[in-house]
């Protein structure tokens, strides 16, 4: 009996009580269902076999965290790879990093950040993906896709920011250093041991939504310097900035977060 209906006394086999089954009723309906004797409904569903509700929360589970993992990759934070060596000794080859998404359309780019940036034209040369077989390849695109797999940096780079909006960056002094606004700065705490300021001597101004760029190994880095006959004339569009690189993640052993070095800038004035 359901446990609406108490039982207050056994009733007698010689009299049968008004709720009792009848016709040959036993109290039990057809298999898997229980029927609630003083009603004559059916009191459930047959249940769904535990397998397949173990299978549906999977599946929830399972998409549930795709979409999260592609929401924070859209909006928050993205994994990158790093192809080459311009970024040197700051970023090495096969190093994974992580990018705030949220700059520069939540926080401003600074002087001093470690930008990820489209390609503005001409900055790269073809790329040539690597080769996979299509099942292969249709998987690196869902796993990226959803941000469980690093970006390949095919139509990306990633640079310092050296100029912003306005400056006048000019090298080289006297001493063989960048100057921005007439004041000298001292890169030695990013620029690869042994590498100078710039081999190539330069005089320029930032134009408005534009960015200067440069890599940390100045002598092995195609940047701002070397685009100047390229769409936008070797500076980046503020427009193709997909965020600010703040922690490297991978390898394991040289895991570290990505610090702006603002004393270096600290006494730049504004243009």
């Amino acid at each position: 009996m359901a446990d609406s209906d108490p039982v207050t006394d056994r009733p007698s086999a010689r009299e049968p009580r008004p709720h009792d089954p009848v016709d040959g009723a036993t109290g039990a309906g057809p298999e898997g269902f229980d029927a609630v004797v003083g009603t004559g409904h059916v009191a459930a569903a047959p249940a769904p076999s535990r397998g397949l509700g173990v299978l549906r929360e999977t599946a929830i589970i399972v998409v549930s965290a795709l979409v999260l993992s592609w929401l924070i990759k859209t909006f928050l934070v993205q994994a990158f790879y790093i192809p080459s060596g311009s970024m040197e000794d700051t970023l090495e080859i096969g190093d994974r990093v992580m990018v705030s998404r949220m700059v520069p359309d939540v926080f401003d780019v600074h002087r001093g950040d470690i930008v990820v940036f489209k390609d503005p034209g001409g900055w790269l040369p073809p790329y040539e993906p690597p080769e996979r077989t299509p099942v292969g390849q249709a998987v690196t695109n869902v796993l990226t896709f959803v941000g469980l797999l690093p970006q390949e940096t095919g139509d990306h780079l990633i640079k310092r920011v050296i100029g912003t909006p306005g400056d006048h960056v000019t090298c080289c002094d006297d001493q063989g250093r960048v100057s921005i606004n007439g004041q000298p700065i001292e890169e030695e705490s990013y620029i690869r041991p042994g590498s100078v300021p710039s081999q190539d001597p330069f005089d320029t101004v930032v134009p408005e939504g534009m960015l200067f760029v440069m890599g940390d190994n100045r002598q092995n880095s195609a940047d701002s310097r070397y685009n100047t006959g390229k769409p936008g004339g070797g500076f980046v569009p503020m427009d193709n900035v997909v965020g600010s690189a703040f922690a490297t993640v991978w390898p394991l052993g040289d895991a570290t977060l990505l610090r702006n070095p603002g004393d270096v800038f600290a006494k730049v004035p504004e243009p």
